[in-house]
């Protein structure tokens, strides 16, 4: 990149938020500081009023920015949904792409809008994700749910809960979205339970707005999911398969903590995190004929203890005492 390109995307990397470290800069351009500093001077020069404050970072002077590109908030948060998703689900040079892209798109905004970005990022997570993602059944829930948390005002929803046939009515506090196995999930304080619970999107009925607010200050996303993840106490579990039967679990396999697969000739070899190997163990039954667990050697054994309980159960012998 020329020196010319990098004042001209300095420029609208500074309005694409309201303060920008030199470090952060240094770091995207791989030059120094001291480079940063020159050409921070030459756009100085050349009429731009940023603001420098030692040991806090660069600013642009309220009401300067390129020519005039109004979007809505729920435009803003789109764009940065769809950032995340490009981040987990593309390759580096569309990531590479995309994120200027919306340098471009933030360095038009006012600054209400750039703080409100810069606090949506931390309530928007993609997880596990999987091939067939885009078969997410299609509703209109994420904006009003992405609302709530700006606007710190709760939702009235009603959701199908799994092997109820009744969908119960609840207030929730939500704390942020993120898609894993397949689906949206949005972690909320539930009222009625009176806890923190994972909503599936697809399994909301309805999703109101309320006008009360929030009854506390809730965790950021990130922060409850890593406490949750820290919690579980999670099993590698390494599975051989027959190729013959990966195109009937491909799909499932992703709802029991799949992470890789590799080819090992007439077998292919998959690879789970899983907090729950005894749910593991009754899905693996399913196909255990055409498959072994390879490690660890408890689940081995569990695998063992579950099939003859099975064969005790179906054929039952009479010991004499």
């Amino acid at each position: 990149m020329n020196r010319i390109d990098r004042v001209t995307a300095i420029l609208i990397q500074l309005q694409s938020r309201r303060i920008v470290k030199a470090q952060d800069i240094a770091e995207r351009f791989g030059i120094s500081l001291r480079t940063v500093y020159r050409d921070i001077s030459t756009l100085c020069e050349a009429g731009v009023p940023i603001l420098g404050e030692a040991g806090v970072g660069y600013s642009i002077m309220d009401g300067y920015r390129l020519p005039p590109v109004i979007f809505t908030k729920e435009e803003a948060m789109a764009f940065l949904t769809a950032e995340k998703l490009v981040e987990k689900l593309t390759d580096q040079s569309i990531r590479e792409s995309y994120r200027s892209a919306m340098y471009k798109v933030r360095a038009v905004l006012k600054s209400t809008e750039k703080s409100l970005l810069e606090h949506m990022e931390q309530h928007i997570e993609i997880r596990h994700t999987s091939p067939s993602f885009l078969q997410e059944t299609d509703n209109a829930f994420l904006n009003p749910i992405l609302k709530s948390i700006t606007d710190q005002r709760c939702l009235q929803v009603q959701y199908q809960a799994f092997g109820t046939e009744v969908p119960t009515q609840r207030i929730i506090e939500p704390i942020g979205i993120f898609f894993a196995y397949e689906h949206w999930h949005v972690i909320a304080f539930c009222r009625l339970r009176n806890d923190y619970r994972d909503f599936r999107v697809d399994r909301l009925v309805s999703v109101q707005p309320t006008a009360l607010p929030f009854s506390t200050e809730h965790p950021v996303l990130k922060d409850y999911l890593n406490k949750i993840t820290a919690q579980q106490k999670l099993h590698t579990i390494v599975i051989e398969v027959d190729r013959e039967v990966l195109k009937y679990i491909d799909r499932q396999k992703f709802v029991y903590g799949f992470v890789e697969q590799m080819d090992r000739g007439e077998w292919i070899e998959m690879t789970f995190v899983s907090a729950w190997p005894d749910m593991f163990v009754r899905w693996f039954l399913l196909f255990a004929e055409k498959a072994r667990i390879v490690s660890p050697v408890s689940l081995q054994e569990e695998l063992r203890n579950r099939v003859f309980q099975l064969y005790q159960q179906l054929y039952p012998v009479s010991i004499d005492s």
